[in-house]
């Protein structure tokens, strides 16, 4: 009888503990908010990448979640304009967008620093000095002045430096040439005879094939490719000397930011970070497969005119110094970003310059 008593007794406190922790499980989760968000996108959704790592983001947030946030993804044009995300995130219109900083200059060129501007970092330079250099200090300062919350939340990788209608032999070939082109690039353009313009990605095949432009740079290859560009520009060079590493950005409405609990905060944190590494993998995966079917279709590769680059590396440097003497927001940046790039570039230049330049002479001989 005592036997049978205690296994009775036993039975019943394993279906209680068995039951109890059943019980808890949604317990704890009824304790968190049903949170539903709208992300803007500045990408079309052909470009799958871009928009790609915005619904990676969402789904990673619901998935640790249990489903109770959940962001929807917009792509460029379904609720605002691509170029007016930052705009949408400021003013509520959305609490969050996929963009990229140097879309907005004309507000304030310290924006670019979110993105890339020519003759910066290349990603992994991007990301050690966001992360290790003071790069996110200084950014955080300068987004909390516009109510915004930023995450480094992509990166392509260097970036090709564009479609032409003719060929660019020389500096004297830019004169008066129409070019898509965004952000700070678009000034130092100018200073090299240029006709710089801003259209968002979605608009710029109709405006190439109208020839309202000459020339358009957008991403790589992969992108390149689904956008048609080849179909109505044949001379696709190299390198793009103004995105070297260029960062694509989860802009957050602050108040919207500071309303989420921290453990939300904290996954949303980790899915931009895993973002931020999945880009530049994939892009990386497609892009040299996207090139060969460029060049098979009719796209003729070239490389930058080296007195164009030296051009306009000096120019470059020159309108930097010259921003950073009127206005104190960039020249905080500036001065975080550029110690940090000269210092960088000296470890590159001793391994990882040498190591690639070897592997890449090595190949050829195979």
């Amino acid at each position: 009888m005592e036997r049978r008593a205690f296994l009775t007794k036993a039975g019943v406190g394993a279906v209680s503990t068995v039951a109890a922790s059943t019980l808890a499980a949604p317990a704890i989760a009824q304790t968190q908010p049903a949170i539903q968000w709208r992300l803007a996108s500045s990408f079309p959704k052909s470009t799958d990448i871009l928009v790609g790592t915005s619904e990676m983001i969402a789904k990673r947030v619901s998935e640790a979640t249990d489903g109770k946030f959940q962001i929807r993804v917009h792509a460029a044009g379904e609720i605002v304009p691509g170029l007016q995300v930052l705009d949408a995130v400021q003013n509520g219109t959305v609490q969050c967008g996929h963009t990229c900083g140097y879309y907005y200059v004309g507000k304030d060129p310290t924006f670019a620093f979110d993105t890339a501007i020519p003759f910066g970092p290349n990603a992994r330079q991007q990301n050690a000095w966001y992360q290790y250099g003071g790069g996110q200090e200084v950014m955080r300062t300068f987004f909390a002045k516009h109510g915004i919350v930023q995450f480094p939340a992509g990166n392509t990788g260097a970036q090709m430096g564009g479609w032409y209608r003719k060929e660019i032999k020389s500096l004297a070939d830019f004169n008066g040439l129409k070019i898509r082109i965004a952000g700070i690039t678009g000034q130092i353009m100018a200073k090299l005879g240029a006709a710089p313009t801003q259209i968002a990605g979605s608009d710029i095949y109709p405006a190439l094939e109208k020839g309202t432009i000459d020339a358009v740079e957008f991403v790589g290859p992969y992108d390149d490719e689904k956008l048609g560009f080849v179909q109505v520009a044949k001379y696709y060079y190299y390198p793009g000397w103004w995105e070297g590493g260029p960062q694509v950005s989860l802009y957050i409405n602050q108040k919207e930011w500071d309303a989420l609990p921290k453990s939300y905060q904290a996954i949303l944190t980790a899915a931009c970070a895993e973002a931020n590494s999945a880009m530049t993998a994939r892009y990386d995966a497609e892009n040299a497969k996207a090139l060969k079917r460029l060049v098979a279709k009719g796209a003729l590769l070239r490389p930058y005119p080296r007195d164009l680059m030296e051009a306009a590396h000096k120019i470059a440097y020159e309108l930097y110094d010259d921003i950073a003497k009127t206005n104190p927001d960039f020249k905080a940046v500036y001065d975080s970003w550029k110690p940090f790039l000269d210092e960088v570039q000296l470890w590159f230049r001793v391994a990882e310059l040498p190591y690639d330049n070897f592997m890449q002479s090595a190949g050829r001989g195979k």
